[in-house]
């Protein structure tokens, strides 16, 4: 039987595992390595490079590279590469290719299914242009888990009693942090949240501007506009920060790294860890909004946490494992190698799919609970985002709502799919649109419309939508096309906060004009069919109530609605509610009839 590899497929460096005597291992790549840069480059002769080899002569090849390609998932962004355009899947691909080649030639069989890791905070295109790269490397991704999740997964089920967990997940590109709860046989994801657009790329890129502004001082030469010396710029950033790792200071030596009029040019500058840290603190604190809203998400308090692990090699800078010590009052857990668990983790979730697990083994029955990050919602009459799935839903989750038409004989509808945590849909991000046709024709408020949202294991939704009346239904997968940018996923729940107040007054003002609207075309109906067995009095009441919330229906109109409109609304609402009372309870008894 072909064994299910797992693979943490990273922004910097990749690495895949395999379980082995129901032990997860790291495979090492044909280079002897046990990660592999995620980095792709064509030469001028139109030879790909993968891994270390398009690393190495990514200086001399700056053009023909590409790294960091991880950040450009889910978004339709085309790179020139090896002389056409490429999508962010395709050249994810590539690198998946190089880890299944490497792994075929360890396991001496072919491997035709995987398990591929994601930052917790991926949206659902983002995950599904990772679905579809696996797919292009000629993989069966069996399953797509959170990292965070993964390297709990590798932590184990096996340090004592039950307890709740941090994961704090500082990768080359993104930054997540789950809490999770690791029971009798179980591994639950409480909460989860994140940066899609922080990570060590961000920390090196600090350090580049530094040395790159140095060197202009000094020489007056603006490496930023060559690019073969600020790629051997960015190579000397990178190794310079890991150096800062356990040093106090290192020199950056770059001997011809430009040529001016007067000879070439060399680099020679010396830079601190105290230099680092001031350049890179506001990276470091912006991991600590997330922080908070996953303890608070979790409903639970520092105290609560039995152990932190730290994830992803940017975890190694001192300023960062400081950070994480003041947030949660505790030094942490150092026992999990960052760069290699989520591969090791992937691997065991594998094991557990694949049946290479045996009866006696303890994690043969591990049950595996992880969490969607962010809400999903519908577009409803006035803009409003009906929720349908809150963040941090455990998955898999399917949730059925029945809306109805807004408009006499409407034919049909347009079913608008949206994530994020803001009240009103012009605030979040649209993830996808499709119509359902055919409804039978009616009167407003008559066909029910029954939408479902299903969100798989791997956290990619299908949206599908159908008219009870006539059985007619239509459906959508969520696909790269229809995507959350990286900043506006970091910013949905810090909005969404600031916000609160305004947000929940608006919510407000637009449902109180739908019920306004719904309460006028009933009391109508009403009106028509039962106009002669009313008082005079009482009919003239109505009428004047209904005529007064039609003017105050007319003076705010949807796309105005302002969030003080909601009172009066509700005011004269409530009115026209009291006054046809006897009206609407005559009318219903007459629909009751044969």
């Amino acid at each position: 039987m072909s064994s299910m590899i797992g693979i943490d497929l990273g922004t910097t460096n990749s690495c895949v595992a395999v379980l082995e005597g129901e032990k997860p291992v790291i495979i090492p790549n044909a280079e002897g390595n046990r990660t592999t840069p995620s980095v792709v480059a064509f030469t001028k002769t139109g030879e790909r490079l993968i891994g270390d080899l398009a690393k190495r002569q990514a200086v001399t090849n700056a053009k023909g590279t590409v790294s960091s390609i991880k950040r450009e998932m889910g978004t339709d962004s085309r790179l020139e590469l090896g002389g056409r355009r490429r999508t962010p899947q395709e050249i994810s691909a590539m690198i998946l290719q190089k880890l299944k080649s490497d792994a075929e030639a360890y396991l001496g069989q072919p491997v035709t299914d995987a398990v591929i890791t994601v930052p917790a905070y991926f949206n659902d295109a983002q995950r599904q242009a990772t679905k579809d790269a696996g797919r292009i490397a000629g993989l069966n991704v069996r399953r797509i888990i959170n990292e965070p999740t993964a390297a709990a997964l590798a932590y184990g089920l096996d340090h004592g009693e039950s307890q709740k967990i941090m994961v704090y997940d500082l990768g080359g590109g993104t930054f997540d942090v789950s809490i999770i709860e690791i029971g009798e046989g179980v591994i639950e994801v409480l909460s989860t949240c994140g940066d899609n657009h922080l990570g060590g790329d961000d920390f090196d890129q600090r350090l580049t501007n530094y040395l790159v502004s140095e060197f202009k001082q000094q020489t007056k030469y603006n490496a930023a506009k060559d690019p073969a010396a600020l790629q051997r710029i960015r190579e000397a950033a990178e190794k310079a920060k890991k150096e800062l790792s356990t040093a106090t200071s290192t020199v950056v030596n770059l001997p011809f790294l430009a040529q001016a009029r007067s000879g070439p040019l060399h680099m020679d500058i010396t830079v601190t860890r105290t230099q680092f840290e001031r350049l890179t603190r506001d990276l470091v604190e912006r991991t600590t909004m997330p922080v908070q809203t996953a303890l608070n998400d979790a409903g639970i308090s520092v105290s609560q946490l039995g152990k932190v692990l730290l994830v992803g090699g940017s975890t190694r800078i001192p300023a960062v494992q400081e950070h994480v010590r003041s947030l949660v009052g505790m030094m942490p857990c150092k026992g999990l190698n960052p760069d290699e668990c989520v591969a090791l983790g992937a691997a065991v979730q594998g094991g557990t799919l694949g049946g290479a697990m045996t009866a006696s083994s303890d994690r043969r029955e591990i049950l595996l609970l992880d969490v969607t990050p962010l809400s999903l919602s519908i577009e409803t009459v006035g803009g409003v985002a009906t929720r349908l799935i809150s963040r941090n839903s455990t998955l898999p989750v399917r949730y059925s709502q029945i809306f109805t038409t807004a408009a006499n004989f409407q034919a049909n509808v347009e079913i608008h799919v949206l994530q994020g945590e803001r009240p009103m849909a012009r605030d979040n991000k649209s993830i996808g649109k499709f119509k359902l046709t055919g409804i039978k024709r009616a009167p407003r408020g008559v066909p029910q419309i029954e939408v479902t949202f299903d969100l798989d294991a791997n956290g990619i939704l299908k949206v599908s939508a159908r008219d009870l009346g006539t059985g007619r239904a239509q459906e959508i997968v969520i696909s790269s096309n229809s995507n959350l940018s990286e900043e506006e996923i970091r910013d949905a729940i810090r909005d969404a906060e600031e916000y609160a107040q305004t947000d929940s007054r608006r919510k407000a003002a637009m449902e109180a004009r739908n019920e306004a609207e719904m309460l006028a075309v009933r009391v109508k109906e009403a009106l028509r069919v039962c106009d002669r067995e009313l008082e005079r009095q009482d009919r003239n009441q109505i009428k004047n109530d209904l005529a007064n919330l039609e003017r105050q229906l007319h003076k705010y109109r949807p796309e105005k609605t302002e969030p003080d409109a909601a009172p009066e609304l509700q005011s004269a609402t409530r009115q026209l509610k009291n006054s046809a009372a006897v009206l609407m309870q005559l009318y219903e008894s007459r629909q009751r009839e044969p």
